[in-house]
């Protein structure tokens, strides 16, 4: 696969303790633009891969390649600004402040990105766009986040990730919480701002009524060993 945003080699982790678990990725990747949902139960290795892509742990060995830049070779304080350059995260609890505006909400990411801040231009007009383009009301962008339905602020946990057009969006069970229908409006729009921004998207479900909307599917097991055991 030619122009991967995202590619992992060899990579292999290890947590120590009582409760050892060890993770080793041979091969992934995820193409510009391309859209792909992986699939895992709980205790799969799923929120560890995760935590190595976006850099807030690092591998005992392996490449992490993000947007062409290998993250292990990173510090800590570069990896983190680099996080907030190059990856847009949708997390599956949105994690919005909770006495901020919808507009400081959506902002939050360009503080720490001064490229992604310039990408974005107006931050503001493209926060009130955003918001328009994943169906929220006129004016939402002075409410509290907390005044909001879980469904809009879910659509503000979007905005955020998508502001500046990072290449790479993560979103972790975004739709867990949703039923069927709301998973098709949301998934909908999600996809819409996706391909609008020819941004990679990277979402990790245990649903695989999910998958004939994504590029590939691909199953935890399949890319991934996992090893439990005291260390």
């Amino acid at each position: 696969m030619t122009d991967a945003v995202l590619n992992l080699s060899d990579v292999a982790f290890g947590w120590a303790g009582g409760a050892a678990f060890s993770l080793r990725v041979a091969d992934f990747r995820v193409a510009k633009g391309e859209s792909v949902l992986l699939l895992g139960e709980s205790g799969s290795g799923k929120s560890t891969l995760l935590s190595l892509i976006c850099g807030t742990i690092v591998p005992d060995s392996g490449r992490i390649e993000i947007a062409g830049q290998d993250i292990t070779e990173l510090s800590a304080s570069k990896r983190d600004k680099f996080r907030a350059e190059q990856i847009g995260v949708i997390f599956q609890q949105f994690n919005l402040l909770p006495f901020g505006t919808v507009a400081d909400n959506i902002m939050l990411p360009l503080r720490f990105a001064p490229a992604r801040n310039k990408q974005a231009g107006d931050a503001l007009a493209k926060a009130t766009e955003l918001c328009c383009a994943l169906g929220l009301p006129d004016g939402v962008t002075n409410s509290k986040a907390t005044a909001l339905s879980v469904g809009q602020q879910q659509r503000v946990a979007v905005a955020r990730a998508l502001i500046g057009q990072p290449p790479l969006i993560i979103a972790d069970e975004p739709t867990s919480a949703l039923d069927a229908n709301s998973q098709a409006a949301f998934l909908e729009l999600l996809f819409a701002q996706v391909r609008s921004n020819e941004t990679s998207l990277l979402m990790v479900s245990h649903d695989p009524r999910l998958g004939a909307r994504f590029d590939r599917v691909i199953d935890m097991q399949d890319i991934a060993r996992v090893e439990r055991g005291a260390a």
